[in-house]
């Protein structure tokens, strides 16, 4: 069984692609699927099902919904029942998978290898990212419904994402390959022009390329959106590469890690 989420929600049964038309049956398989193997009460399955709407009866709500799931899950093969896949316990239901089957903690794994392979190996970090950053197929979760769990699920999915961008083109720029780096940089930028340490990691960038003068066109650019949007200043960080390539610091222009939201620099 492979089951996805970084996208909208699917699930491969045998090889084949099992539809999930149901809304409600969607959304209680994505919320069982983000924890894999740990039982989820009827009350948690109904706050993230119904919201707190009232509800006549719950349990047979729900019983009817792990009915239409079974069928989907079913297999066609010898292999697992779908009654021992989709397991009734105490007061709620779990999703006994490996927890490799969901491509969502695939990727969690692989950003958590790059980010450690950063340092001392930024070749390998780099493999490990793309292929985590190759399972996104759109917005996580994009139709598991409205419930706080699903919906918080997206929003850390999206935040180690872009976390994960970042150790990549700090990946990049450590073995030189600036031009690369400032492409993804420059995209990245536009769809976040305001996350200071992108900013300061295309200006490095920039500056190993040999455009100074972009690179301190983008700091004024980024200051005066931060103070129109926010009305703070540029952070320590962004100030800090200002003034690094004021003075064209010797140290700017040597491959290194330029770090992430969680390293240090290292020149």
């Amino acid at each position: 069984m492979h089951i996805e989420i970084l996208g909208t929600v699917s699930v491969t049964v045998g090889g084949h692609e099992r539809e999930i038309r149901s809304n409600k049956v969607r959304a209680m398989f994505a919320t069982l699927a983000l924890e894999p193997g740990q039982p989820i009460s009827h009350v948690e399955l109904a706050d993230e099902l119904w919201s707190g709407q009232p509800l006549g009866n719950v349990h047979n709500a729900l019983q009817a919904h792990a009915a239409r799931l079974r069928k989907i899950l079913e297999s066609p093969s010898r292999g697992r029942a779908a009654g021992t896949v989709l397991r009734t316990v105490y007061n709620g239901y779990v999703l006994d998978i490996p927890r490799e089957s969901v491509d969502g903690n695939r990727f969690l794994d692989l950003a958590a290898r790059g980010s450690t392979s950063l340092r001392h190996d930024p070749y390998r970090a780099i493999e490990l990212l793309e292929s985590g950053l190759r399972l996104w197929r759109g917005p996580a979760l994009l139709d598991a419904g409205d419930g706080l769990r699903c919906k918080a699920a997206a929003a850390m999915f999206d935040e180690r994402r872009l976390t994960m961008w970042e150790d990549l083109v700090s990946a990049r720029l450590a073995i030189g390959d600036v031009r690369q780096a400032a492409a993804d940089l420059r995209s990245l930028v536009s769809q976040h022009p305001l996350h200071e340490h992108l900013c300061a990691q295309l200006m490095i960038a920039l500056y190993r390329s040999g455009r100074q003068g972009e690179a301190l066109t983008l700091y004024h650019r980024t200051r005066r959106r931060l103070d129109d949007d926010l009305g703070v200043q540029p952070g320590l960080l962004l100030q800090q590469r200002y003034a690094e390539i004021l003075a064209q610091d010797p140290a700017l222009t040597l491959s290194g890690i330029t770090g992430s939201s969680s390293m240090g620099r290292i020149a």
